[in-house]
């Protein structure tokens, strides 16, 4: 598994207006979008590629185009939402799943409660929308269900990411031939005892939406 912190000044800097505590939501939603599409850039690195011939005004160029089969954008509800837009500004042409998880604040297991995905992933790259990379627990479950699907190359975008958590991740995929990937705009120093990213920027999903 790879991880990637990125170190970059807008992405520091709009990380750190998502964490003030007075920013509020309409306010949270539209930096949590541009701040995907920052890490969107670095995490479409790999993205798989095909040669192609275009005809410019004057002469034919060679280029690239998104291979087939498309990429496949899967936010984990309800947070990961909130991701989407800002995942596919960059990438327009790819196709979206969604996968409904929730971790229980008693066992801090997943449970999943609803999926929209393809039963063929085969031979596809997918990626996976969750704003924190806590336990690990959710986003660990999700890649095993895009594996046990065909999915052949998984990159995760987290807005931040929990040391334990990335060591869960490690360990629970030690072996696994197929590329895993993490991108995060900060990795944090630890998880409280109720699970919670510290300092980290509270519950994603009730910053975004408001509690409910």
């Amino acid at each position: 598994m790879q991880t990637l912190a990125v170190d970059h000044p807008l992405v520091a800097h709009k990380l750190t207006m998502l964490r003030d505590v007075t920013t509020d939501s309409p306010t949270f939603r539209r930096l949590a979008d541009e701040l995907v599409t920052l890490l969107a850039y670095e995490a479409t690195r790999d993205v798989r590629v095909a040669d192609v011939t275009v005809e410019t005004p004057l002469v034919p160029a060679q280029g690239v185009q998104l291979a087939s089969p498309k990429p496949l954008v899967v936010p984990i509800l309800r947070a990961g939402l909130g991701m989407l837009d800002g995942m596919t500004r960059l990438l327009p042409t790819a196709e979206v799943g969604f996968l409904g998880m929730i971790r229980d604040e008693g066992t801090l297991q997943a449970q999943t409660y609803a999926t929209r995905l393809p039963e063929d992933l085969s031979g596809r790259q997918c990626y996976v929308l969750d704003p924190m990379l806590a336990t690990g627990g959710t986003l660990a479950a999700a890649i095993r269900l895009l594996f046990e699907r065909g999915a052949d190359d998984v990159t995760a975008i987290c807005l931040l990411a929990a040391p334990e958590g990335l060591m869960y991740m490690e360990q629970a995929f030690e072996g696994t031939q197929a590329p895993i990937r993490v991108v995060t705009a900060a990795i944090d120093a630890h998880l409280n005892e109720q699970g919670f990213i510290m300092p980290g920027l509270g519950d994603a999903g009730d910053r975004l939406y408001g509690v409910v």
